[in-house]
């Protein structure tokens, strides 16, 4: 499925993850997945949007939305290559991706940037 993934630059300074995930926290907005880079750059997928946004701009931080995939996928090995198999064939670069699951799931949650959120979920039947 197609989600608005809600990005921003935190500074490098500790506490500073904490922080963001105790305002979402505090206004019940949960984070059902989420990437941070070495220069701070923090991609999230929360159940609420529209509401995380608005927190996070209402304490000055500034955020980007973008649509990105979403999937449910076997935790087993070569689970994730006939997705992205699709993906490629449909002529979609992934710019990036990020998600996991927990050891004994069954199934595991993938996100995926890519540069035709539109088209890859089509291509992957998603």
């Amino acid at each position: 499925m197609i989600r608005i993934e809600l990005s921003l630059r935190l500074p490098n300074s500790p506490g500073a993850l904490a922080g963001v995930c105790r305002l979402l926290s505090d206004e019940r907005v949960n984070v059902q997945a989420m990437a941070l880079d070495a220069g701070g750059q923090l991609r999230m997928v929360v159940d609420n949007h529209v509401h995380g946004a608005a927190v996070l701009r209402e304490h000055h931080h500034k955020v980007t939305e973008r649509d990105v995939v979403v999937t449910t996928i076997p935790n087993a090995p070569g689970s994730l290559a006939p997705l992205l198999k699709l993906v490629r064939d449909a002529d979609v670069n992934v710019e990036y991706s990020y998600g996991g699951g927990s050891e004994g799931s069954h199934s595991a949650m993938i996100v995926l940037g890519v540069e035709d959120a539109q088209r890859a979920a089509a291509a992957a039947g998603i």
